[in-house]
């Protein structure tokens, strides 16, 4: 087990940065998740850690030996892919022990580390099937059981789930945190999903057009973005962003919004948004703090006409239009009204983004506290 630093790392592609001096520490036994659109680079940086690409410039040090000059086989990595990439002819025990088998380890240890990462990962039934006699998920459990086996000092997957449907996907979500806490090595998991990265991620490393924009815990990084990208990517549905204004009245600072939506903001924000008073900026807030109006909150109350409604089950989306913007609202079925009808709702103004547009920076508000989690906000 060890931790994993990248230090100005830089790949380039001709004339194209793909990753773009980069930071970044892992600690030992941490699981970070690199997460982000086609194209952001995370692929490209889990691969340089990997050894199947080459840095353009930087250095990669795991368990404190810079390994930039290292082949992937002497980096004491262990990656699962997509594709699973097992050996169809061989056997389950056969492909996920055949790696220790090249490295010529004892029979005995061999059988050993096969059955218990067998019992990991509940496939000991399956030792003597062949992968064509397997599901998607039963497949990708071998394809982790091979890493298992090996122990090395680093975990590397690379959008494991992607194959697999709906469903499975969230069984193995499942699955892939149990292994994690079990066999606690160093683990970094690429995925584009931002609901694998927020459920299976001790941090989430937010990676855009080469760059990190923001590396958090999932609650910081749902809480307290830091930039729009951030607040936009992360949380479905995403938030919402309609232009504003803010107002200073004789009680309070207000957001402005358009087609006449004054919308008060809560006294403890005052003070890190008075200089922003009458510039444009963007407004954001997620579809759950804005819900039909309940007795036991204090929000910003207003009404608006429904324009589609969309049933969930345990809750209802409702959308709405605010001068031209579309508005997503997160409400209980039981409050739930039909298109064309005007509904009462509530904003959680505690809950707001103030982002500017020149920077596309949130701005920040000391000692916020949410979800009884002081945080930035």
């Amino acid at each position: 087990m060890a931790q994993v630093t990248l230090n100005k790392v830089v790949k380039r592609f001709d004339q194209t940065d793909a990753v773009r001096g980069i930071d970044l520490d892992i600690a030992d036994q941490e699981f970070v998740v690199l997460v982000g659109p086609s194209g952001c680079g995370k692929s490209t940086t889990l691969r340089m850690i990997a050894g199947l690409e080459e840095t353009t410039a930087g250095e990669i040090v795991i368990g404190g030996q810079v390994v930039n000059d290292l082949p992937p086989k002497d980096r004491d990595i262990a990656m699962v892919f997509q594709n699973y990439a097992l050996y169809p002819h061989m056997t389950v025990f056969e492909n996920m022990s055949f790696g220790l088998r090249l490295k010529k380890f004892p029979k005995a240890e061999i059988k050993q580390r096969v059955e218990r990462a067998a019992r990991i990962l509940d496939i000991t039934e399956l030792l003597n099937r062949r992968p064509r006699q397997l599901s998607g998920g039963q497949r990708q459990r071998v394809a982790m059981g091979r890493a298992i086996v090996r122990n090395p000092k680093v975990f590397l997957f690379d959008e494991p789930l992607s194959n697999l449907d709906a469903k499975l996907r969230v069984q193995m979500r499942t699955e892939i945190k149990k292994v994690h806490q079990q066999v606690r090595t160093t683990t970094v998991y690429v995925t584009h999903d931002q609901v694998e990265a927020m459920t299976l991620a001790d941090r989430v490393v937010v990676m855009n057009g080469g760059l990190i924009e923001q590396i958090g815990t999932p609650h910081e990084l749902y809480h307290a973005p830091r930039t729009r990208f951030v607040a936009g990517f992360i949380g479905s549905p995403a938030m919402n962003f309609l232009p504003c204004q803010l107002v200073e009245t004789p009680a309070a600072l207000s957001v402005q919004l358009g087609g006449g939506l004054v919308l008060p903001i809560p006294a403890e924000r005052t003070a890190a948004y008075r200089p922003y008073v009458n510039r444009n900026m963007i407004f954001g807030i997620r579809p759950e703090h804005v819900t039909e109006t309940r007795s036991y909150s204090n929000g910003a109350e207003f009404t608006m006409p429904i324009d589609v409604v969309e049933p969930m089950g345990m809750e209802t989306m409702i959308y709405f239009v605010v001068d031209g913007v579309e508005v997503c609202a997160r409400v209980s079925p039981e409050a739930a009204l039909e298109p064309g009808e005007r509904m009462h709702f509530m904003a959680e103004m505690r809950h707001m983004h103030l982002i500017d547009p020149e920077t596309d920076r949130v701005v920040e508000v000391p000692s916020a506290r949410v979800n009884g989690a002081a945080t930035a906000a």
